[in-house]
Order: C-alpha cells, then structure tokens, then sequence
C-alpha cells in the first residue's frame, strides 16, 4: 500500500505541527482536504456494522456510539475491554479498512514522526451535544510501540490530554474539523478524554462529531 490516493487529493494548507508533550503532536486540518472521502468511507462502515452504545465491564452504558473498522474491532462488555476479530451483533467480520482511512493514518503518524506506522482497527465514535468520553488509556493493544491516530471530523471537541496517572493535570486543547492527534513514545499510555460536547451544527456533519481513532493491536 502507498500513500498515492492520499498524495492525490489537493491539501488545501500545510499542515501545522503543534506540539502537545514530547512524544504528542496535533496535526491542524491535516485531515480536512480529505473529508468528503473520510465522511462517505464513516457511512459505507456503519451501514454495515451499526452505530451501538458499549456497556462498560461495570454495567455502565457509554454515551458514545461507535462501532470498528479492520482486522479487529474494539469491544466492551460485562467479560472487559477487547478486541475481537468480528461484530457481536451479527458474528460477521468487521467491515475492512478504508484506504483513506489507511492512507491518511500512514501520512499523519510518519508527519509526527512515526514513520511505518501500519493501524489494523479502527475505532470510530459518534458524539452528539453533551456527550462525552472519560479520561482513559489506550492500552488493550498488545503492540504499544505503535503510535495511535486520532482525527476529528464536524463538531469542535475539547480534547483532554494528561500524563500517565489519572490525576496529572489534563491540557484543554480544542480540535477543529480536521485535525489529527497522534501519540506514542513517551505519551503512549498518556491518559486522555473528551469534555461534554457542545452543541453546534456543522456544514458536513449537522449535530455531530465523528472520532476515527486508528490503531496497531498486534
């Protein structure tokens, strides 16, 4: 796989590197050239594996929906976090992963340093206004060497990013449409979250934001 569909697409600016802690970068409208491509591969995803609210291990309903894209999809119920290889709701494998998924995950990661970056899921998450995500790691991964992709599509978000205990202090940091985050090294385990959302409506979206959140899981 090459970067040639994503080298193809116009970028409307250069991409602005913003550097949150060693090892964290934001990317500003890295992903925006590339939206209506982003936008329809989100449709063609959910109309084969549906938008669905996870149970937490402890009976808690997530106000994110979300459902997966790859080799594996991201999975929680009353038995933990996982990853499994197909939909529990129907048993069929997840739908493949976008080549502009996988195109724009590659460029984002190797721009932030993380060159041979190569994610095998893809978590997506819908939020409306007033839904959120709490403070978390990503670390159900078994390659944690691997950095993690996170693009921000519609809605703006307050995105909370820490350190590597819950309690250290969280920088607010806004991501427009467009933006990308990538993390790892240093920052992989960081803890990091999503504040109520605003209410809003974007051109392109409406009242929602769309989160890919691409990964390497083996």
């Amino acid at each position: 796989m090459t970067f040639d569909l994503f080298d193809s697409l116009p970028q409307l600016d250069p991409p602005h590197a913003e550097p949150l802690v060693p090892g964290a970068t934001v990317l500003r409208g890295f992903a925006r050239a590339h939206e209506q491509a982003l936008l329809a591969a989100v449709r063609e995803v959910a109309a084969r594996a549906p938008w669905r609210h996870l149970i937490t291990p402890g009976g808690q309903r997530m106000s994110v929906a979300m459902t997966n894209c790859g080799r594996f999809g991201w999975v929680s119920d009353a038995s933990g976090y996982r990853y499994e290889p197909a939909d529990p709701l129907g048993g069929a494998p997840w739908p493949p992963m976008p080549a502009s998924f996988l195109a724009l995950a590659r460029a984002a990661a190797a721009e932030a340093g993380f060159a041979g970056f190569s994610p095998d899921a893809c978590l997506l998450n819908r939020y409306l206004p007033g839904t959120r995500l709490s403070l978390h790691q990503d670390r159900d991964e078994l390659d944690l060497r691997a950095p993690i992709v996170s693009v921000s599509l519609g809605l703006p978000a307050v995105f909370l990013f820490g350190g590597l205990r819950r309690a250290d202090p969280c920088q607010r940091v806004r991501l427009a449409h467009g933006d990308v985050v990538v993390w790892g090294g240093p920052a992989r385990l960081a803890f990091h979250g999503i504040a109520p959302l605003a209410d809003g409506d974007h051109p392109l979206t409406g009242r929602e934001r769309i989160n890919l959140t691409l990964r390497k899981t083996r």
